[in-house]
Formats: structure tokens, C-alpha cells, sequence
């Protein structure tokens, strides 16, 4: 006989058209209802996901939550998915997503002795390829989803997902949805009977259904007519699991294979919302830092207690931010608000324990000298780290005369190259200063340096200046040319009300650009009163960069651009605050180049490296985007970003996407307008934004070898105070020092079960690599050996200084 799994669930998200709490107050709702179902009819297997709602069971009605316990013993309940919750599954880090596994994982274990072997994500918009290894790594082989449902993902419903690295799951994309209509599951039955009467016997598929989107799930008018269509045909239709369906499917030979990611849906998406993107990288690569040094201050006897709980706290922070239509900007204003509340609170939490560690770390510094203000500067990362580093402290005293306090930056008595910028202070008094210095510091380390103070008659003046309608900066390795007639030109794009934008896949016409400021424009809108202010200007210039402004305008939207030129390297930061005033519209910063169509575009994905499509088709990627020439000798640019996940790519230019003026929480409904026409409707990411990206060029191989480091390092950057030492102790060691210009840490923490530490590497260009790790304080010198793309964990037991690979889920 043919067979029909039918899988029944009950789709809640979490926050959507609502807040949490009614998310909480349905799931308690939905979940009671469906342990009924389970107690009263023989044979019904009721599946559920998402260790948050549990939690909230849990914690809510706690005699709910021990009669589920006694269910999922019996086999009437069957636990599913077995992730925090359904995340987006493009956006999050690769890191983030182990995590999401991990702590859902941990918790399903401790709860309910379970263990799941299909990953769940029915709703989540598209599916990042790096997924296929962290899903098999966690002990899954098979992964359900839905979207992008307007097309098949992959070459068919049921196929072989493989990843970057060769990994390998199982897939099922559903094909008519994962919800059913109150009372009318039956028919959905019935439908797929018709569809798939022709089907060979034997093949098992698979059906879902239940009440869905704000909970609900069976219903008693549901069961009892699935009850009737049960044995009355050809085709044996059982209650089941997604487990169930692809222990079957493994018997189907020859499925087809499929190499690639799955995507793009709702490409809104991607931009929608960016405070919420913005601030969800951030908190990623605090916590993620913050965990590197409270696991080196821990590993050399600094602290009293290890904060287990509070990173708790802040990492459940951060599973919640990621849900998918949190992250994504799919969800209704009071819903991005407490989101932006609930990010803070673990950006809180990260703070105080950086500064746990980081002091801890500073310990056995010696005593400053007089005159001196001491500069340390925490190192993270496993390697040497050269950049610009900038720092701010008081001095000693105001200094109420003309004269100027210079700083001066020493490391070990020579002098570094510096230069003082304007604090973020606007107290116009020489007392608080910003001192910008070039270094390179030592891995996993604090690094100490001094700060002297010149008096001179007056701070010293930019030398550089426009010259023929351009501001020309040259250094030995890079030259720059700023048209002072246009500054730089944003391309400006036709957009509509729909924040998923579920009608396209990319963003035309350009309906307008950015254009400079003249200068009674730019002096008005700068708040200058004495003068007038050119839209172009150099604001800062010193031994270690130069600093230009260029103020433009579009419609009633106004823009700042910053550049940041460095004396020594090629990267150029580039800083953009952004006033937004326009509704139905997205504004994308295009970055040409020479190539024509002769080019690859490519971005990082979730422990991955995505090709992405050169034809307009907006994409999504993470911490950078590349744009190459094809030949191995050619040449490539890359842009790192601060948060900005969408970007599209066309004629040899890249186009990142930086704000979008849709609405909350509304798309497409048959012919209707996208939004009610009878009064104010609010638009997402109105007002003040701001953004970082630093861009590079070189040869293609070397360029795409360092771009994935150079990323880590820009968001998880050293930390740097101005703090004077009490001068007694000694000193801790480095931590973690890993040789080689390629392989990454991404983790360094304790393990779960609290004793022994936790180590993570990934190879990141797709080739073979290796490199010589050592633990100075545990005598450790151990060579890492990964395959391309290869994710490898390890625990570190400090009690014998023994370092062995360990199961990405640590040992569950």
C-alpha cells in the first residue's frame, strides 16, 4: 500500500502580529488542548518543537507541563525539531546556529530525555547551505522545511542536501503547507489522496496539519473525520513523525542530490527593520568575544566564579532575537520595540562581564609613571592583530588656557604612530581626549600602552585639502580621489509597503540618487553659525589617517559620509548616518568597478562561503561580501558591514541595501491594497541610522584567504581602556595562540556540563588547511588539521592539559 505520514503540529509563532506574552498565553492554551487529544484518542501522535515555548509551559502551568513529560514517556507526544526555537536561518552566524541546536538540544535532553533526528523549520524564509553540516554534526540526518514555497528549493520534494564540506541530510520541502483550517484537515487529505493517486506503492509521504500560525493544532472535529478516512482506501494513513517518515524514505533510491543553498524568499527580509539586524550582530560578537576572555581569565585561576548563568541569560537574548520574524522585520512595531529592549539586556549583560575578564586580565601591569596615562588593549583573537585602535580618557586637569594637550602613544618606549580626533564629547574644552594609534598586538593578550601629552600652541591643522574639485590622498599602497562637486553617489530604489516583499526577488528601478549639499545647505544642516561649512571637507588628518566629510541629499532624507583613509594598508572605513524620510522606498549604496560582467559575487553564509547571483536578484549574506575577477591572477574588493545583510550585484557593481520604508507587519492579500487607506500607517526605520563598512582590493587569492579573519577581528575587536594598574601580581599568559593566516576560532568557552573548556575552529576558503595551536599556561602545542569549510570541535581538560576533537554537541 501506498502510505501517508500525517504529522500533527501546531505552528506558533512566538511574536508576530502579537507580543510574547500572547505567545506565551497560546502555546500554554494550544499545548493543553492537544495533551486532551493525546489522552483521549488511541493511535494520535501529537509533534511540537521549540524548547521556548516549553520553557514557557514550563514555567507557566507547571502540571501542564509534568502531564506532557508522562506523555512523551508514553509515546503519544513526540518532541520535534529539537531547537530553541525556529530561527531565520540565513542571517545568524554559523556559531549562532550551533547554539540554537545546542542549548534547544541540552534542553529537550534534560526535560525529556529526548533526541531528535530531523531538524524543523517550516517557517523560517530560506535556508542557508551551512546548515547541512551543523545539522549532521548535532547528530540530525534530516531536515523539513517549507519555504521558498513559490518554487521548488530543491530538484524535487524529497532529496539529498549536501553542504560545503560534503555533509549530508535528508530534505523534505512540503509542498502544501504546514497548517490546516479548523475542521476541514480532512480535506486536505483528501486533496493530497488525489494528487498523489498514481504514486508507486510503497512510497512513503508525508502530510501536516493542524490549526497553525497563532497555535491551535487538532481539533476534536479534525480527528474524528481523519479517524473515518483511515483504512478506507489504498493508501494507509497513520498518525506519525517526521522521524517515522524518513526512516521510509531511506529505503527510496536514487533521490536526487542537491549542492547548493535554499533560497531566496521574502527578500525584504533582509533589510527590513535594520536596528533589529544592526543590533543582533552586535550582540553576537560581544557574546562571542566576551566568552574568549572570560574563558582565558578562567583558565589561568582569574576569577572567583565562572558567570554561567548570566551568559545564560544573555544567550537566550540572543536564540529569541533570532526567531523568524524577529530578525527578519516581519513583525508589528511593539514587537521590534521589546525586541531592541530584549537585545539590550544581553548587550548589558555582556558588557559587565567583559569588564569582569578584561579586568582580571589586567592584572600584574605595572604602575604609570608620572605623566603617564596607561592604555591597555585586550586582544581576543589567536593571532597577532594589526590595525587602528583608538582609545579616550581625562586628563589630569582642564585645561582652560589656548594652548593644546597633544597625545602622544608609546608601547615599551617607542613611539607609535597616533594622532588626536575629536572625542564624543562636545564640550568645546581641552580635557577629554581621543587618541587614535597604529599597532600590532600580541595574541590573546593584554597589550599595554602609554599615553604622553605635548603642550603645543594649537591643535594641528588637516594639511590636506581640496585642490581642482577633489580631495587627492595618496599613501605608498593606496590612492584616493573625492570628487568635491558630488561626494559619493547612493543609488536610490523603487520599493513598497510589504516588509517580507513577497511579489519580487529584486529591487527596480533606481528612481533617484543621492546628491550633494550646497554649502548654505550643508552649514545649516552641520548647526554651524559662524561661516560656511563645504558639503566636502577633511575634518581629521595625522600620522595615522585622514578624515573626509561629505554631506548629501535626497527628497526630505539627508546623508553623512565619513572616510576614513589610512597612512599605512589599503582597507578604507566608511561611516554613513543616514536620515530617513521616505515611505515606500530602499536605499542602496552601489560600489562600481571596471570588471563589466567578467565577475563572481560571493558573501559569508553560516560557516560558509555562498556564491551569490549577478543579476539583480537581491541575496543575503553575513559579515562581507566579494566581488572577483575570474582568473586566479585577477583581482578582487571586498566590503565587510556592520549589519547589513541584503545586497544585489549586476554590470561589475555590488549594491548593499541599507534601509528600507516599508510598513509593519503587512503584505499582499489577493487584489487589496497592501495597506488600510484611511489613515497614518507608520513606516519601519524612520529617522536616524547609522552604519559602518570597510572595503579593501588586492590580488583575488590573497584578498579571499583574509577576508573571513579580517571580518572576526572588525566585530569582535580587541578591547582597549585607559586604566592605571595597581602594579602588584603577575601578569596571566596568553591564552589561545594559533599559527597560520587561515583557520578561525569562532568559540572559546566553558563546556556545558561546566567542567573543562570548549574550543571551536572552521577552515573558511574552502581548502584543505591547517596550523600549530598552543596553550602556553598548560604546556599544550597541538596541530590542527581541517578539511574546506570543516567545522572542529575540541575540549580542553586543563586538569591534564589534554586538547581531543569532541562531538559538536559536547558529548549528548
Amino acid at each position: 500500500m501506498k502510505k501517508l505520514h500525517l504529522i500533527s503540529n501546531a505552528h506558533l509563532d512566538p511574536v508576530w502580529q502579537w507580543e510574547w506574552e500572547e505567545g506565551a498565553a497560546a502555546a500554554v492554551s494550544t499545548f493543553r488542548a492537544a495533551a486532551e487529544f493525546c489522552r483521549e484518542y488511541d493511535g494520535y501522535v501529537f509533534n511540537h518543537n521549540e524548547a521556548l515555548l516549553y520553557k514557557w509551559i514550563e514555567e507557566y502551568e507547571p502540571s501542564l507541563f509534568s502531564e506532557i513529560q508522562r506523555l512523551v514517556r508514553l509515546g503519544k507526544w513526540h518532541i520535534m525539531g529539537g531547537w530553541y526555537l525556529q530561527p531565520d536561518c540565513n542571517m545568524p552566524s554559523g556559531e549562532s546556529l550551533v547554539r540554537q541546536i545546542l542549548l534547544g538540544r541540552r534542553y529537550f535532553k534534560d526535560k525529556f530525555g529526548a533526541a531528535p533526528t530531523t531538524s524543523i523549520n517550516f517557517d523560517s524564509f530560506g535556508h542557508s547551505r551551512g546548515l547541512v553540516q551543523i545539522m549532521r554534526r548535532a547528530g540530525y540526518d534530516s531536515y523539513l522545511f517549507m519555504r521558498p514555497e513559490h518554487k521548488s528549493a530543491g530538484p524535487a520534494e524529497d532529496f539529498v542536501w549536501v553542504g560545503f564540506d560534503g555533509s549530508e541530510v535528508h530534505a523534505h520541502q512540503l509542498s502544501d503547507g504546514y497548517n490546516t483550517l479548523l475542521g476541514q484537515a480532512h480535506k486536505k487529505i483528501e486533496r493530497w489522496l488525489e494528487k498523489y493517486k498514481d504514486d508507486d506503492a510503497g512510497r512513503p509521504r508525508m502530510m501536516l496539519w493542524g490549526v497553525g500560525n497563532h497555535g491551535g493544532g487538532p481539533s476534536r472535529l479534525d480527528l474524528d473525520r481523519i479517524g473515518e478516512l483511515m483504512g478506507s482506501g489504498e493508501t494507509d494513513i497513520v498518525h506519525s513523525t517526521p522521524e517515522a517518515y524518513f526512516a521510509e524514505l531511506r529505503g527510496v533510491p536514487d533521490l536526487p542530490r542537491h549542492a547548493d543553498d535554499l533560497n531566496p524568499r521574502f527578500v525584504g527580509c533582509y533589510t527590513s527593520m535594520i536596528r533589529i539586524k544592526q543590533k543582533h550582530r552586535q550582540l553576537e560578537s560581544q557574546l562571542f568575544m566576551t566568552e574568549k576572555m572570560l574563558a582565558t581569565a578562567a583558565l589561568h585561576g582569574r576569577l572567583s566564579a565562572y558567570p554561567a548563568q548570566e551568559l545564560s541569560e544573555a544567550f537566550h537574548d540572543l536564540m529569541v532575537a533570532e526567531f523568524h520574524d524577529i530578525l527578519p522585520g516581519s513583525s508589528i512595531q511593539a514587537a521590534e520595540e521589546s525586541s531592541l529592549r530584549l537585545m539590550d539586556h544581553g548587550l548589558e549583560i555582556a558588557s559587565r562581564l567583559k569588564a569582569r575578564a578584561f579586568f582580571a586580565l589586567a592584572a600584574g601591569q605595572p604602575k604609570a609613571a608620572p605623566g603617564e596615562y596607561p592604555i591597555l588593549v585586550y586582544n581576543p583573537h589567536p593571532h597577532p592583530v594589526r590595525g587602528v585602535f583608538a582609545c579616550e580618557f581625562m586628563l589630569e586637569d582642564q585645561n582652560w588656557t589656548e594652548e593644546f594637550s597633544m597625545p602622544l602613544v608609546y608601547q615599551n618606549g617607542k613611539r607609535m604612530p597616533s594622532q588626536p580626533e575629536k572625542e564624543q564629547s562636545a564640550l568645546n574644552l581641552d580635557w577629554r581626549k581621543r587618541v587614535v594609534f597604529e599597532a600590532e598586538l600580541a595574541p590573546a593578550s593584554m597589550n599595554r600602552f602609554d599615553c604622553l601629552i605635548v603642550k603645543m600652541q594649537q591643535k594641528p591643522q588637516p594639511r590636506l585639502a581640496e585642490r581642482d574639485g577633489a580631495i587627492r590622498f595618496g599613501s605608498p599602497s593606496l590612492q584616493v580621489e573625492i570628487n568635491t562637486r558630488t561626494g559619493l553617489i547612493d543609488e536610490y530604489v523603487a520599493d513598497n509597503a510589504d516588509p517580507w516583499r513577497m511579489d519580487t526577488d529584486k529591487f527596480e528601478p533606481v528612481v533617484g540618487r543621492f546628491q550633494l549639499m550646497s554649502p548654505a545647505r550643508s552649514t545649516a544642516f552641520s548647526g554651524v553659525v559662524e561661516g560656511v561649512l563645504p558639503a566636502v571637507r577633511v575634518v581629521e588628518d595625522g600620522e595615522v589617517r585622514t578624515v573626509v566629510e561629505a554631506l548629501l541629499e535626497y527628497g526630505d532624507s539627508a546623508l553623512v559620509l565619513t572616510y576614513l583613509l589610512p597612512k599605512k594598508g589599503t582597507e578604507i572605513e566608511v561611516q554613513a548616518r543616514l536620515y530617513w524620510n521616505e515611505k515606500d522606498k530602499l536605499l542602496k549604496l552601489s560600489i562600481p568597478t571596471v570588471w563589466g560582467e567578467d565577475y563572481e559575487y560571493a558573501g559569508q553564509t553560516a560557516y560558509g562561503v555562498q556564491q551569490l547571483p549577478r543579476d539583480g536578484t537581491e541575496a543575503v549574506a553575513q559579515r562581507w561580501t566579494a566581488i572577483a575577477e575570474t582568473s586566479a591572477e585577477g583581482h578582487a574588493v571586498t566590503l565587510v558591514n556592520d549589519g547589513v545583510y541584503g545586497s544585489d550585484s549586476g554590470g561589475g557593481a555590488f549594491r548593499p541595501t541599507l534601509v528600507r520604508g516599508a510598513a509593519y507587519c503587512a503584505h499582499p492579500i489577493l487584489d487589496r491594497p497592501i495597506l488600510p487607506q484611511d489613515r497614518f500607517i507608520p513606516r519601519i526605520d524612520q529617522g536616524e541610522r547609522t552604519y559602518t563598512f570597510w572595503l579593501n582590493a588586492g590580488k583575488r587569492e590573497s584578498r579571499l584567504r583574509a577576508i573571513d579573519r579580517e571580518a572576526l577581528v572588525l566585530h569582535e575587536r580587541p578591547y582597549a581602556l585607559s586604566f592605571f594598574p595597581a602594579g602588584g601580581g603577575n601578569r596571566p599568559g596568553p591564552g589561545i595562540e594559533l599559527d597560520g593566516d587561515r583557520l578561525l576560532l569562532t568559540a572559546f568557552k566553558r563546556a556545558e556540563d561546566g567542567t573543562g573548556y570548549v574550543l571551536r575552529l572552521f577552515e573558511p576558503t574552502g581548502e584543505p588547511g591547517s596550523a600549530v595551536l598552543r596553550i602556553p599556561s598548560l604546556g599544550v602545542t597541538q596541530e590542527i588539521r581541517l578539511g574546506g569549510f570543516e567545522i572542529g570541535t575540541y575540549r580542553l581538560d586543563p586538569a591534564d592539559g589534554s586538547l581531543r576533537e569532541w562531538e559538536l554537541m559536547e558529548g549528548m
